[in-house]
């Protein structure tokens, strides 16, 4: 199962309720926390991290808080997971190579790799923008080998 950490997690859930708000906004860690019933603690974590790779700026002084590093529009899933993260990868040899002692004869290592690439395109392809609203799934067209070549998503968007 491909799975993200719980502060990956709470950090799409931060980033998305950035987006969501009248631009430019600025939001304070007490805001972010209530409005997204993340602990305090947590939403610190997470903004610290955000902050270093520039996906949020910090505004100092009394009147300050955080705001998006740039348009939602230009801020992708695969973004704020590699920054909360590490390397998008379907397998950790992917992202981590050297750390598996079977690497050097593992029968699904190129296979691995290229799911590994699929899921990072589509990541990429997903904005932070698609996530202030619902998504549904319209449409996935196929090849006979049955990859998935498109989605189309309720927001007109094809990915």
């Amino acid at each position: 199962m491909f799975r993200l950490n719980k502060l990956t997690d709470y950090g799409i859930v931060l980033m998305t309720y950035v987006a969501k708000s009248p631009q430019p906004s600025l939001h304070t860690a007490k805001e972010l926390a209530a409005g997204t019933k993340l602990a305090p603690a947590t939403v610190g974590k997470i903004v610290r991290e955000l902050v270093e790779h520039r996906l949020l700026l910090s505004h100092r002084g009394v009147k300050g808080g955080y705001t998006l590093g740039r348009p939602a529009e230009k801020i992708s899933i695969a973004d704020i997971i590699e920054v909360l993260e590490g390397p998008v990868g379907f397998t950790e040899c992917y992202s981590t190579p050297g750390c598996c002692e079977l690497e050097p004869s593992c029968t699904v290592r190129s296979n691995s790799q290229v799911i590994s690439r699929a899921l990072r395109r589509t990541l990429e392809q997903i904005r932070l923008s698609d996530l202030i609203r619902p998504l549904r799934l319209q449409h996935a067209a196929s090849t006979r080998e049955g990859s998935v070549v498109s989605i189309t998503l309720t927001s007109g968007r094809t990915q």
